[in-house]
């Protein structure tokens, strides 16, 4: 199958505004919540746990429905319409009682379009292996286009905006891009199920046919880990606009989307790690930039040590390709051609599911525990994920043995 310019255009757009939607809320929401709902550091943590709770389900979501009945791109279109009405309610929620139901349906409905995006484009590709990191690369770009936008023309995370609950804001901006992506779908190519309706089987949409590869101690090794790393994770997703935010750092959410232009360029170097160090050397780099990005958020400022927050940001790159992505290349290599979804699916539950959520229930107790009334003492909270990455990191390098694997960027 030949993918016309059309085609790859129509994808690039998808792409875009999917990553676009959820940029241009989830990095703000924190700093939402505390200053206009008047939310606590658990209730904060409540309201981005939901994304764990939208992974869990999404599996079943997507092997009840657009495995067996439904074509992806009608029911990506219904998702999405039915996400731009609970975006809008989240806009008008007068306190967190009434927003905490909105983002809970929200997330419900948002993270099974994560799955069918990818499915439309690895359908509609000639050949995905090469194609679809060219794809892909338009939902960084979107999310990246969300913040400028927040920050650099809106204004709406400036302190006097925030103050003023301007932030409200940006859940009305992508609700009206939500409703975009509604409509726009419809246009895409037809992808309708590939089972034929087959059986659902539960132990296939958690990836369970997988579940024999823990007997392999490497495998093992990583997969705790991935867990693991997940709970300091969740810190920076959960936090990180609202501690800029209190620090009176200028255009805060703008400045964190030096995370995604990094994650961009440091993709780039991973091979050479790979093909170089090995495995367990590149695993290892990603773990210990989170040490250091936590590090440098508890010594930053917004005077003279603010460029150390600005490197913790752009670590981000580091911190999430040379350990999800290259773990990604990991399981690939390590499942083979039978079980590689499943494998693939196994290690997303496990991370955004079980590891994320444990991790934004910890982030926001220890948040409210380090409360100085409307403000927080940043350097003692972020000490604790900078530790805990640390930890794991050298259980890791103790108990993990050093594989090759082979692998070049797509061309």
């Amino acid at each position: 199958m030949a993918s016309s310019s059309r085609v790859i255009g129509s994808l690039c757009a998808m792409m875009f505004l999917e990553f676009f939607i959820w940029g241009g809320w989830f990095v703000t929401m924190g700093t939402f919540l505390a200053n206009s709902l008047a939310a606590g550091g658990s209730q904060i943590g409540a309201a981005y746990s939901t994304q764990s709770w939208g992974a869990i389900i999404a599996p079943l979501f997507i092997g009840l429905l657009a495995d067996r009945f439904f074509n992806a791109e009608r029911l990506l279109s219904i998702l999405h319409l039915l996400g731009a009405v609970l975006l809008f309610s989240m806009a008008r929620a007068a306190d967190f009682a009434a927003f905490y139901p909105c983002v809970f349906g929200y997330m419900l409905v948002y993270m099974p379009t994560l799955a069918l995006v990818n499915a439309i484009a690895f359908r509609q590709l000639a050949d995905p292996s090469t194609q679809f990191a060219r794809i892909r690369v338009w939902g960084t770009l979107g999310w990246i286009a969300a913040g400028l936008l927040i920050s650099f023309v809106f204004s709406w995370d400036s302190p006097q905006a925030i103050a003023a609950a301007a932030l409200r804001k940006t859940f009305i901006m992508c609700s009206v891009a939500s409703l975009v992506l509604a409509v726009f779908s419809l246009t895409l190519p037809k992808t309708p199920p590939v089972t034929g309706g087959a059986a659902f089987r539960l132990r296939d949409a958690f990836g369970w046919e997988a579940i024999g590869l823990l007997r392999d101690r490497n495998f093992l090794v990583f997969f705790t880990a991935s867990i693991a790393i997940c709970i300091p994770l969740a810190f920076y997703y959960q936090h990180a606009n609202q501690f800029l935010s209190e620090l009176q750092v200028a255009n805060p959410t703008g400045k964190q989307t030096l995370g995604q232009i990094s994650e961009v360029l440091f993709m780039l170097l991973i091979p050479m790690f790979l093909n170089r160090f090995g495995i367990k050397v590149t695993l290892l780099v990603g773990m210990l930039a989170w040490t250091a990005r936590y590090l440098m958020f508890a010594l930053g400022n917004s005077g003279d040590l603010l460029a150390l927050l600005l490197f913790g940001i752009a670590l981000h790159g580091v911190c999430y390709d040379f350990f999800f992505v290259s773990g990604q290349i990991f399981i690939d290599a390590k499942a083979g051609n039978q079980i590689k979804s499943a494998a693939q699916g196994l290690i997303t539950l496990a991370t955004y599911g079980v590891g994320m959520l444990i991790g934004f229930w910890a982030a926001g107790k220890i948040t409210d525990a380090y409360a100085v009334g409307v403000e927080h003492a940043w350097r003692s909270i972020w000490t604790y994920p900078a530790v805990f990455a640390a930890a794991v990191a050298v259980i890791f390098a103790a108990t993990f043995k050093n594989e090759t694997v082979k692998y070049r960027l797509p061309r």
